[in-house]
């Protein structure tokens, strides 16, 4: 049970608090409601561009850097399609550097012509590194373009098209800033040997001034159902042929994300899961193959994707792919496979819980998702997952008109 304090600023900002003097840490955690689902089609990968440019400096304070490293600290911040995370850890004694850094950043980010040039090139270049020359980089531009019409989820938090971020002006960058990045949109994490006393006292000295902004109220078109399988074949100068797979799975917190995860776990978690022990290890038909989802907060993607032997074609690996998927709709899985998957999950929880970076990120996130306190209520859902349920959610979500296939053949 992980214990914490939640109480809220005048100005919007939720913080919350968990103690732990078992260190001499602290970690200081702002999470900001936005990720790349809140981008104007026409302008995407902004809130990846703001993950770079937060740290090009403040008005007063020209190097985000250099003082937390004097204080013994050091930082690092991801952007995903749902959110932006900016975290930062250091001895605790030192912990009003991070309030400092933290609320000059969030109340005057230094925006000039060059620190938007020089970000927005960091991110080109990462841009094209990634997912223009890499081989098989553009496979998820791709497979999101095809899975989704409508929902914001169809492109990437690299962003949709390179010259989107290329073409950035500073007044675009002032105006997601100033829609985004204020307190009434974010919750403040403080976590380690600290109190809560001391957190409210810093909290209202250094966050309590900054003007709430405009809470930002979140409109996104839902997907509609999909009623027919999408199909794509992509010839490319890559090494192997690759072969992806995707279905529509319910939102993070719906009981259908959870029977999905453990669903994903049978069938590619690791070298005991189903498709590996069939696919890779008896028919030998993939080289690797992987079966997983995005945690998505929004209803998001089951994928499973895998580079096929030389040889084979795309043919027999579908055919054996679905014999697989038949076996997880027709036959409810033993209770000796589903124990070990949930106790699987029960132990990746109680690892990710056992440093308090994670522990400050996990209250961020849930409170995020409208209660921290549902960090501490996660297992249960998973252990309420009975073989049923996960055969029934199989049935209901493996469906060929459900499904998106991507052919990466190699030229």
């Amino acid at each position: 049970m992980i214990q914490y304090n939640r109480f809220q600023l005048d100005n919007g900002l939720i913080v919350l608090v968990h103690e732990d003097n078992a260190t001499p840490m602290a970690v200081v955690n702002v999470l900001y409601d936005v990720g790349a689902r809140d981008e104007d089609p026409a302008k995407t990968g902004f809130a990846h561009l703001f993950e770079h440019l937060m740290f090009g400096g403040s008005i007063n304070i020209p190097d985000y850097d250099e003082p937390l490293r004097r204080a013994g600290g050091d930082n690092n911040a991801y952007t995903t399609n749902d959110l932006t995370n900016y975290y930062c850890q250091l001895p605790a004694a030192n912990i009003e550097t991070a309030f400092w850094l933290e609320s000059d950043r969030m109340l005057s980010l230094a925006f000039s012509e060059r620190s938007l040039a020089v970000q927005r090139k960091v991110v080109c270049e990462e841009f094209k590194e990634h997912y223009i020359n890499k081989p098989y980089g553009d496979v998820w531009h791709k497979m999101r373009a095809l899975a989704y019409q409508v929902h914001p989820y169809r492109w990437m938090t690299i962003g949709k098209e390179l010259s989107h971020v290329e073409d950035a002006t500073i007044d675009d960058v002032r105006a997601f800033f100033s829609k985004h990045y204020n307190p009434a949109n974010a919750i403040l994490v403080v976590a380690g040997n600290i109190t809560t006393d001391e957190v409210k006292r810093l909290s209202e000295k250094w966050f309590g001034p900054i003007p709430s902004g405009k809470k930002y109220i979140r409109c996104i078109p839902q997907e509609p159902k999909q009623t027919e399988a999408r199909k794509q074949l992509i010839e490319a100068e890559v090494p192997l042929d690759a072969f992806i797979k995707t279905w529509h799975m319910d939102a993070r917190l719906d009981k259908g994300y959870y029977a999905a995860d453990l669903i994903s776990e049978i069938l590619g978690g690791g070298g005991s899961s189903r498709l590996y022990q069939s696919l890779v290890k008896e028919k030998k038909l993939f080289s690797n193959l992987d079966c997983y989802h995005f945690g998505s907060m929004d209803a998001g993607l089951l994928a499973v994707e895998g580079k096929l032997v030389k040889g084979v074609s795309f043919e027999q690996v579908e055919k054996a792919l679905h014999e697989e998927i038949e076996k997880i709709c027709t036959t409810p899985i033993s209770d000796n496979e589903l124990v070990k998957v949930q106790h699987k999950t029960e132990s990746v929880i109680a690892f990710e819980d056992m440093s308090v970076m994670s522990r400050a990120n996990s209250l961020a996130m849930y409170e995020l998702l409208g209660d921290a306190s549902l960090m501490n209520t996660e297992l249960e859902k998973y252990h309420a997952i009975t073989a049923i349920d996960m055969l029934q959610y199989s049935q209901a979500i493996f469906r060929e008109s459900n499904s998106n296939t991507i052919y990466y053949k190699a030229k």
